[in-house]
């Protein structure tokens, strides 16, 4: 028996990835990784009353190199003696109508036919070729993406598959570099196929194993793989943890609120939890917001708020009032009718139009409605338009304040307000279509929209930090 086979035996028995007698859906895409891990599985199917199919997926991205691929593999599996099956998508429509790269498009479309085909077969499990080399080209990966203690355990010997949780991944090759499994396929004279596209440098995982790794190991850290790959195991187990107190605070009935005396680590990873439970994007500013403040309306789409209590679980507000046009950070809004209710970045905004009864409009005295903590300011209507948007103040902004002569920098009137900087950047401003300030918050109206004696109709503007909890 050679090294690698009795390696990968071992492998298999110690971490439980295989019982006796089961059925084995192995994902081979002609490449080396894979043909050698069929071969692999086969040799000791035997000896284990392993009975295994032979599954790949096309993704019709090199045409002609596509189909011969999938001939080898077929080929392949006739010559072993194996069941095969075969599928494929147009990986290039799926990237283009969900607008995913072209990568995640064909994991996508590769896992749903392998979770389909596990599941019509009845085969509990799919065993993947992911070696050691793959482990750490994926933590830089992720690293550099800002990933998390999850996302930077890299992926689990054995876990769930991302299209169906009842059909479980095997990778029973991440401990061996892809040295050992080069060497082992030709010394076996295993037949593969190359992947041109493994060659493109503008593949920021090709860039990552092209250049960035050989430059780490050659200047900073021989072991590199090895050291990287002890890191991920750390950090995966302590990830873990975190992720076993979170769940089990979310489970606690009768929580007391004390969600803020928890771990930080614990305190985001409870966030994290229930956003994917609510079919929410995971993003790191989003958590910190809603970790650091309880009660903080943000606008998490066009039509969703959402916040968190005392105790740490996440509250959603539907509104259709909240318009479309929604972009991180920004909001476009076509007001209608005359009055509705806006929902943005931790803010509710009341807003009605009217027109004047007797006279011409007055301008109030004060901008604070004391009895609910709200602010309030009126505009000409007519001259701040129906169509806007709400956005964050940007560096470069300028803004004509009432009463002054010509417009200057928000962030000189900033400093003159002694606003922090820390809290500029969440500041709110509104925008015509045209892109002139109409109001910025915590300032006074602009000059040019106040109300004067050719004004028909005012746009009362209130706004509140803190606002509704119903939902």
């Amino acid at each position: 028996m050679s090294d690698l086979l009795n390696q990968v035996e071992k492998t298999i028995s110690a971490r439980r990835l295989f019982r006796r007698d089961e059925r084995i859906l192995v994902a081979v895409s002609g490449g080396v990784d894979s043909m050698v891990l069929l071969h692999l599985l086969k040799e000791l199917s035997g000896k284990h009353d392993w009975r295994i199919t032979v599954g790949h997926f096309n993704h019709q991205l090199r045409g002609r190199s596509s189909d011969a691929d999938e001939r080898l593999v077929r080929r392949t599996a006739e010559k072993l003696g194996l069941n095969f099956v075969a599928g494929r998508g147009d990986v290039r429509k799926h990237a283009r109508v969900n607008k995913l790269s072209l990568e995640m498009a064909a994991r996508k479309l590769r896992h749903e036919f392998l979770a389909r085909t596990a599941r019509e077969l009845r085969i509990p499990c799919v065993a993947l070729a992911h070696h050691a080399d793959d482990q750490v080209e994926l933590f830089f990966l992720r690293l550099l993406r800002g990933g998390g203690g999850e996302g930077l355990a890299g992926m689990k010997w054995l876990g769930a598959s991302p299209a169906d949780p009842k059909i479980m991944l095997a990778r029973p090759l991440m401990d061996q570099p892809k040295t050992a499994l080069a060497a082992y396929a030709k010394e076996q004279g295993i037949a593969f196929r190359e992947d041109a596209s493994n060659s493109l440098i503008e593949i920021p995982r090709n860039r990552i194993r092209r250049e960035l790794l050989p430059q780490l190991a050659k200047d900073y850290q021989p072991a590199l793989a090895r050291v990287i790959s002890r890191q991920m195991e750390i950090i995966g187990a302590e990830a873990e943890v975190v992720s076993q107190l979170a769940k089990r605070w979310l489970n606690r009935k009768g929580k007391d609120g004390v969600f803020e005396r928890l771990p930080v680590a614990v305190q985001r990873r409870c966030l994290q939890i229930q956003l994917i439970q609510h079919g929410l994007p995971v993003d790191f500013d989003l958590i910190e917001r809603l970790r650091e403040s309880a009660d903080q309306i943000i606008t998490a789409s066009p039509t969703l708020a959402i916040w968190r209590n005392k105790d740490g679980c996440l509250r959603l507000k539907k509104s259709e009032r909240v318009m479309s046009g929604f972009e991180t950070g920004q909001l476009k809004l076509k007001l209608k009718g005359r009055g509705g209710e806006i929902y943005f970045d931790g803010m509710r905004i009341n807003w009605n139009v009217d027109a004047p009864r007797t006279g011409i409009f007055r301008a109030p005295k004060k901008s604070r409605d004391s009895a609910n903590g709200s602010n309030f300011e009126f505009f000409d209507a007519h001259k701040v338009g129906r169509q806007m948007v709400l956005r964050h103040w940007q560096s470069g902004d300028r803004f004509q304040p009432i009463g002054m002569k010509a417009p200057v920098k928000v962030q000189d009137l900033f400093t003159n307000q002694k606003i922090p900087r820390a809290r500029r950047h969440r500041l709110a401003v509104g925008a015509t279509a045209k892109g002139e300030l109409f109001w910025v918050e915590g300032l006074r109206l602009g000059e040019r929209f106040k109300l004067d004696a050719g004004t028909v109709q005012r746009l009362k503007w209130q706004w509140a930090r803190t606002g509704e909890r119903d939902g």
